[in-house]
């Protein structure tokens, strides 16, 4: 009896993996993350009805991408509408959650201290870029409410775009449930969309002209 049920969940545990690999789109160089990449965009489809606009990436050079930030849900969105491995800017305490760490470490994420010493986040990013890959932020530094003003942004991304002398891919999601809370938008089932906004070319641009129209950007106001 005890063998049969190994040999069960054993064959489950190999489906999910087979599952997953066959549905990945990014190469992440990770089989696992390849597996998650995989489970992402079944999960984004099926279960929140995910609707998108693919998200444009150069295969010759880097790609910097703003989002709004409305849920927790709002990083899968975006890797289930990119067919490239992302590196996502997070939060220092996000980063360090307990079972999580060695997740996100894989994934090349990237952490950023609260407290304002951004410096080794910054460079990280920058060399990234310069690598060719592709780097997203939520400039708001936190999840937003739909409907409310867009938070003050973060203007580093801006020096971030000058300096990478690349373009900011902007997106909107929205659709989640309970949109301005962290879990709710992940276990409860949306109809979830993702919008390509613009490419917005900050570099002749003032920092502060630049934020700004990143931030109507942002919001609800601008639409695509």
């Amino acid at each position: 009896m005890l063998l049969s049920i190994s040999l069960i969940l054993l064959f489950l545990f190999l489906l999910f993996l087979y599952i997953g690999h066959k549905n990945h789109v990014a190469e992440w160089n990770s089989f696992v993350i390849n597996v998650i990449d995989g489970w992402i965009r079944i999960y984004c489809r099926y279960y929140h009805h995910f609707i998108y606009q693919p998200v444009p990436i150069s295969d010759k050079g880097p790609t910097l991408i703003a989002c709004n930030h409305l849920s927790g849900l709002d990083p899968f969105l975006i890797v289930a509408a990119c067919s490239h491995p992302i590196r996502f800017m997070m939060a220092r305490e996000e980063y360090e959650r307990f079972g999580l760490k060695w997740l996100f470490r894989l994934a090349g994420c990237i952490p950023v201290e609260r407290s304002g010493r951004v410096e080794t986040a910054f460079r990280s990013s920058l060399n990234a870029l310069h690598n060719g890959e592709v780097v997203a932020l939520f400039p708001e530094g936190g999840i937003n409410r739909t409907g409310k003003p867009v938070r003050k942004l973060k203007a580093g991304i801006i020096r971030l775009a000058k300096m990478a002398e690349v373009p900011i891919t902007v997106l909107r999601v929205d659709g989640m449930c309970c949109p301005g809370h962290m879990l709710p938008g992940i276990f409860l089932p949306g109809h979830c969309y993702l919008r390509v906004i613009t490419e917005l070319d900050c570099g002749n641009a003032d920092e502060k002209d630049a934020l700004a129209e990143l931030a109507l950007c942002l919001s609800a106001e601008r639409e695509p």
